[in-house]
């Protein structure tokens, strides 16, 4: 890839101030594709710069509502516009199929921007009654937080880094933003088409580099108000002590192991498929990935053959291919862990049905696995895989099926499958998950709020409450 890429700090692009780069490669077929700055300490201290000089002089949030909400429209146009050359870019940098990004990506990234851009003109207070003695009006006014650090994870970073931005623009805040170290390329591109759109300069800083380093400075500095994560349980419990100093907000959208509860009496012609893609799509690197299958004892057989089937029809391919229905797991670190997870299943006495192992060609490719017969309590029933690896489990009743489905420290979301929605309702108001369908894989979208229980999570992204992680509230009373 010939087109250099750089860091966005001040309205500028630039290289580390070390000089340092990180090579970029393709998971697909391990080869660098490109290099980007690895930035360090020094380098977030100044993107906080720029962004708290920019927020004091008010160049973002003192733009009238309206315009900021103009801006973020032609953010989600330009989107649009590129959308073939920024899915070609996702599919070389993080390995899923064209079509996927093309298909999905892209057009919801564009879409989160136009939802966020409607609420810069739908921010407003209240006039809440004083109940004392005298004669007081009181009202609530909502500001901003103030510079707010996201980081964005590699499953879906141009996704992401939209998921997160709209909300804190739309807020009035200003961003230091870090991408994932593994594929940060979009999301370098996004920055190009949030200047072109209008942002102003020090409104939105992009700092490439390592978690260990670049995050980890985010989470501890003191000039950042609120922090946004996504990605594994263990560094989000890092975060919260790096925060501490400053008392930081944070928003952490961590590890999950959901599961999908098939009934006896579910339509398995939908829940197989929907069950099947859950779990496969993306690699299976989806903290939503329904990656239990939890289904009542007489239904088990049929079910899980049916899931193997579809699994033997995966494509696996680099994305590039039009054939590729399945690609490689982000970097040879992840490829080693998920392949150790299935042997250590194997080893343990678990029944590997189909797949667990690699594919015999260049690049991290995993075979889709599906694995039973292994405890339910420990192992890789209950511990986040984050990859094509679905364990499937038998039960009894539906007592026994919550139980198994709150068996872990994850609590993320869920799916039932049933005819019976009385008894749908009842299992979701069970379920220990931030999210349950019925009848549906996982839904989405930047107006539904998404977060976990548990260890998998603090506060909510998307809608109102999403929104109001980036505002303050002031209560202004005045005698008369």
């Amino acid at each position: 890839m010939s087109r250099p890429f750089q860091m966005l700090i001040g309205g500028k692009w630039c290289d580390s101030s070390s000089g340092r780069t990180l090579a970029v490669l393709n998971p697909a077929t391990g080869e660098q594709i490109a290099v980007i700055p690895e930035g360090d300490a020094g380098d977030v201290d100044l993107a906080v710069e720029a962004a708290t000089a920019a927020f004091v002089r008010k160049l973002w949030s003192g733009l009238a509502p309206g315009r900021r909400s103009a801006i973020l429209w032609r953010a989600a146009d330009l989107i649009d516009q590129r959308a073939r050359e920024l899915a070609e870019l996702e599919t070389l940098d993080n390995g899923k199929p064209l079509t996927a990004a093309l298909g999905m990506d892209l057009p919801m990234a564009a879409s989160v921007f136009r939802y966020w851009a409607g609420w810069c003109t739908k921010i407003a207070g209240t006039a809440p009654v004083v109940d004392l003695p005298g004669d007081f009006a009181a009202m609530t006014v909502k500001e901003p937080v103030g510079v707010v650090g996201l980081i964005v994870p590699w499953n879906f970073p141009l996704l992401n880094a939209a998921v997160k931005l709209g909300p804190a623009l739309a807020a009035g805040c200003t961003v230091v933003l870090k991408p994932a170290e593994q594929a940060s390329l979009t999301t370098l591109c996004l920055g190009e088409i949030l200047l072109e759109a209008g942002v102003p300069p020090g409104a939105v800083n992009i700092v490439t580099g390592l978690g260990a380093v670049a995050g980890a400075r985010i989470a501890e500095h003191p000039g950042i108000a609120k922090i946004s994560f996504t990605g594994s349980t263990a560094v989000g419990k890092q975060l919260i002590a790096a925060s501490q100093g400053n008392l930081k907000r944070l928003t952490l959208e961590l590890g999950g192991k959901s599961p999908a509860i098939v009934l006896p009496d579910a339509d398995l012609s939908r829940a197989v498929p929907a069950v099947a893609n859950g779990i496969f799509r993306n690699a299976g690197q989806i903290c939503a990935a329904a990656s239990r299958l939890l289904v009542h004892r007489s239904l088990f057989d049929q079910t899980v053959e049916g899931i193997v089937q579809l699994a033997r029809q995966h494509v696996l391919g680099d994305g590039l291919d039009p054939s590729t229905t399945l690609g490689p797991v982000i970097s040879q670190a992840q490829f080693r862990r998920v392949l150790g997870m299935i042997e250590d299943a194997r080893q343990a006495g678990g029944d590997i049905i189909t797949g667990g192992g690699a594919v015999e060609r260049p690049g991290y490719f995993v075979e889709p696995t599906v694995i039973a017969g292994v405890s339910a309590t420990k192992g890789i029933a209950v511990d986040e895989v984050f990859g094509p690896v679905l364990v499937a489990l038998p039960f009894d009743d539906a007592e026994e099926a919550v139980q198994l489905a709150n068996t872990t420290e994850y609590g993320l979301s869920a799916s039932i499958w049933t005819r019976d929605i009385g008894q749908a309702h009842r299992l979701a108001r069970a379920v220990h998950a931030g999210t349950v369908t019925i009848n549906s894989g996982m839904i989405a979208g930047p107006g539904l709020p998404f977060g976990g229980f548990k260890q998998s999570g603090w506060g909510r992204e998307g809608g109102a409450e999403g929104l109001d992680a980036y505002l303050e509230t002031k209560t202004i009373v005045t005698s008369f």
